[in-house]
């Protein structure tokens, strides 16, 4: 099984690069770049769809032939919800930021079913999901029912103290309409950014039974399993999760003896 914790790099670049081939699995690719104001982050996958997110700062789009303008403004992924560019495939996607930028690369199989376009931060639904301390909070940046082949992508911020993901659930079956197939990318921020949160990710039979403590910046991978996080008393949890599988839906599978908790 490869590791399931992903450090990223020290320094400024492409400072975590997930792909398919690094984590072993067949969909979901997430890379983080980090650029200051003048330097540029770009790419182009002939074969992949891409979900540009603004994590924190802004800088100057270009896809293809298209200039998009000055996109992002978020000092941290706390402050409100983000500026993302859907970057159809084989289309070369820049961005040269004009300040301190952090710029997450979400890309999953493509082959070119729709156009580019922006998603601006009023377009985006947000929701509350949980009671007392399971509650979180949901930017659906990239939900199943806007335009995309196969990615899903959205963010979740968990106020100290409080559970995420949770009860426990799992999609890791082609079981429709009961459950989906999704591979899954966790990418972690606290707030203050010296705190940590835990996640733990297991399957019924205890094959895969992990737990990790994530620090600012660290991503998790979900090939299977269920994978719920808790955060420590003081420190919000942020989280930009990144789904791909066979089909594009989100089905899943609570863990039967948890379920409970749903009746509270």
């Amino acid at each position: 099984m490869t590791n399931l914790l992903v450090k990223p790099r020290k320094g400024g670049g492409r400072v975590i690069h997930v792909t398919p081939k690094t984590a072993r699995w067949a969909h979901v690719g997430f890379d983080v770049w980090k650029r200051e104001a003048g330097e540029i982050a770009t790419g182009i996958d002939g074969d992949r769809e891409i979900c540009l997110v603004f994590i924190s700062g802004r800088g100057k789009v270009r896809v293809g032939s298209n200039e998009l303008g000055i996109l992002g403004g978020r000092a941290t992924p706390f402050d409100g919800k983000p500026w993302s560019v859907y970057v159809c495939p084989g289309h070369v996607w820049s961005v040269e930021a004009t300040e301190d930028l952090v710029l997450g690369v979400c890309s999953a199989p493509g082959v070119g079913k729709h156009e580019s376009r922006v998603i601006a931060p009023d377009k985006l639904v947000q929701e509350i999901r949980g009671k007392g301390s399971n509650v979180r909070h949901v930017t659906n940046i990239l939900p199943e029912w806007e335009p995309a082949e196969n990615l899903l992508v959205v963010e979740v911020i968990t106020p100290a103290g409080n559970t995420s993901s949770y009860p426990p659930h799992k999609h890791d079956q082609n079981n429709l309409p009961h459950e989906s197939f999704l591979e899954e990318t966790y990418y972690h921020r606290l707030n203050p950014p010296q705190g940590f949160a835990f996640q733990r990710i297991y399957t019924d039979d205890r094959e895969l039974d992990v737990s990790m403590a994530m620090e600012d910046g660290d991503v998790t991978l979900v090939p299977k399993g269920y994978h719920p996080c808790a955060t420590c008393h003081g420190y919000d949890l942020y989280y930009l999760n990144v789904m791909a599988g066979p089909k594009r839906t989100w089905k899943f599978h609570n863990a039967k003896e948890h379920e409970w908790l749903l009746k509270q």
